[in-house]
C-alpha cells in the first residue's frame, strides 16, 4: 500500500505528465489516475481528496508537436529503430537527418529528442517543434543506446577548475 505522501506523489506527477504535447502519454495518466483514485488500497481520505481534485498542476500546457508522433519517439528510444527527420534549424535551414534517438526530454513548454545524429556525427537535440516531418527508418541500432546514453550523461559534468 502507497502511503498518502506517496499516492500524493504519483498524482501530482500524472497531472504534470498532462501538460505535455504528448498525446499518447497523456491519455494513459488519466487512466493511471483513475485507477490510482479507484484502488482499494488507498484510504478513504485520500480517496476522497483524488475525487475532489485537491492537487493540481498549473501553467503552461506544450502543444504537441506538429512534424513528429511524440510516441513514434518513444518507441524507436525503446526499440533502438532509426527515425528519418526534415529539421528546421534556429536560423530556418532544413536538413534532412537519419537520428538514433536515445532520450525524450519534456520541458513544461516544449519537448526535446536527444539523439545520435548522423549527418553530424554527434550527439544532438533536436527540439521537436522544428522537426517538420518525422518517420520511422527500417535501420536498428540494437546494443548502441544505452552507451550512446552513457556518453549523453558524461557530457553534463563541468570540468573542475
Amino acid at each position: 500500500m502507497f502511503s498518502i505522501e506517496e499516492t500524493e506523489a504519483i498524482v501530482l506527477a500524472l497531472a504534470l505528465l498532462e501538460r505535455t504535447g504528448d498525446g499518447e502519454l497523456k491519455q494513459a495518466a488519466k487512466i493511471v489516475s483513475r485507477k490510482v483514485a479507484a484502488a482499494a488500497a488507498v484510504p478513504a481520505a485520500l480517496r476522497k481528496s483524488l475525487f475532489a481534485n485537491t492537487i493540481h498542476a498549473w501553467g503552461t500546457v506544450a502543444p504537441a508537436p506538429k512534424g513528429i508522433d511524440l510516441s513514434l519517439v518513444r518507441r524507436a528510444i525503446r526499440d533502438e529503430q532509426k527515425l528519418s527527420i526534415k529539421y528546421k534549424d534556429q536560423s530556418g535551414r532544413i536538413t534532412k537527418r537519419m537520428i538514433r534517438p536515445i532520450a525524450l526530454i519534456y520541458y513544461s513548454e516544449a519537448s526535446n529528442i536527444v539523439a545520435w545524429c548522423e549527418l553530424r556525427e554527434a550527439l544532438r537535440n533536436f527540439l521537436t517543434e522544428r522537426v517538420i516531418e518525422g518517420t520511422g527508418g527500417k535501420d536498428h541500432f540494437h546494443g548502441e543506446g544505452d552507451r550512446l546514453r552513457r556518453d549523453w550523461i558524461a557530457g553534463w559534468a563541468t570540468p573542475s577548475a
